[in-house]
């Protein structure tokens, strides 16, 4: 029995090594292992050999069992690990090939252009601050001195939600609701959307952006506002840009001006821009109106302030040469691609 069990592992061995697959090894081990198999009917004829045979034979079986189930098992992972590595190679991924690039989204205009007018502000000390689209009657207009019959105020030109509350018409409620809220030295930016009931073409639209500026201080004074609006206009336009006052009205400043800057596309000579002039409309400004201060408990012996408004869809066209403000709406991405 001695040599049979030999045999059987020198045969189970020698198959086991030549297999090529889990079906062949399969087949081997019915042949061997099985329950008609070869150890299996070595295991039945225990029973005719003597008491004293039998624990020594039996293991001798046993111990054959085992070493054929050993080289089964062997095979059955070599071949596993044999397939998996095949089908890795198959599966791989280069990733030294460069990727098609990914493309990223960019700010849009009117965005890039508020981003940069807060940063400026910021740098200079101004805190922001921010308003809601949305105002009463009272922060938009009675509180900015803008009387009743103001044609501001009429229904052709403001979005009325009821009669209290409108889409507010300007950025200037937010000074209203700083003079409430902080005693001076104040100086706030704010930004935000303004609707107004204009007809669309390229100059005019019932929805734009504005930034709003602020400052109530001891010795404020026109000097200290042009001071500010010059180097805003530098900053935008470039160093040779120059401005110019001109007299105007505003209920909620006293005395107010139009600010004019050199025209960014002649310098000041005169085209087809500025219509001959050399001079390109920039914003309106003024010492805020000694009025509003003494409302909201501010002593104007002792302070005053300037306010700026500026439109941001103007200040983009002029930087950017745009002559047609419905293209900033028009959701054109080969226009939108352009800014950066």
């Amino acid at each position: 029995m001695e040599n049979k069990t030999n045999q059987i592992i020198q045969n189970a061995t020698s198959e086991i090594e030549k297999a090529k697959t889990k079906q062949e090894l399969f087949e081997i081990n019915t042949h061997y292992l099985g329950k008609n198999g070869q150890v299996s009917l070595l295991m039945q004829e225990l029973k005719n050999c003597s008491k004293e045979d039998r624990p020594r034979l039996g293991a001798i079986l046993n111990e054959c069992r085992e070493k054929v189930d050993t080289l089964l098992k062997e095979k059955i992972k070599k071949l596993e690990d044999e397939e998996l590595e095949q089908k890795l190679n198959a599966e791989k991924v280069d990733v030294t090939i460069p990727v098609k690039p990914i493309p990223f989204g960019i700010n849009h205009p009117i965005t890039i252009i508020q981003n940069l007018l807060t940063d400026f502000f910021v740098k200079r000390g101004f805190t922001v601050k921010f308003g809601t689209d949305i105002e009463t009657d009272y922060y938009c207009f009675e509180a900015l001195n803008v009387p009743k019959n103001h044609p501001a105020r009429d229904a052709q030109d403001t979005f009325y939600i009821n009669e209290e509350t409108v889409l507010r018409t300007h950025t200037s409620a937010t000074q209203i609701h700083t003079l409430e809220q902080q005693k001076p030295p104040i100086k706030m930016v704010s930004t935000g959307s303004t609707y107004r009931a204009d007809e669309i073409d390229s100059t005019h639209s019932p929805f734009f952006h504005q930034l709003e500026i602020l400052v109530v201080d001891e010795k404020v004074s026109m000097t200290d506002l042009k001071g500010i609006i010059e180097e805003l206009a530098k900053f935008l336009f470039g160093d040779k840009t120059q401005i110019r006052l001109r007299p105007s009205y505003f209920p909620f400043t006293e005395p107010s001006a139009e600010v004019d800057a050199t025209c960014t596309q002649c310098g000041g000579k005169g085209c087809s821009l500025c219509k001959g002039t050399g001079w390109i409309e920039l914003l309106g400004c003024g010492m805020v109106n000694p009025k509003i201060l003494e409302n909201h408990g501010i002593d104007t012996n002792k302070y005053a302030g300037y306010a700026v408004g500026l439109g941001l869809e103007r200040i983009a066209m002029l930087r950017y040469g745009i002559s047609d403000l419905r293209e900033f709406y028009e959701n054109d991405v080969n226009f939108l691609k352009q800014f950066k």
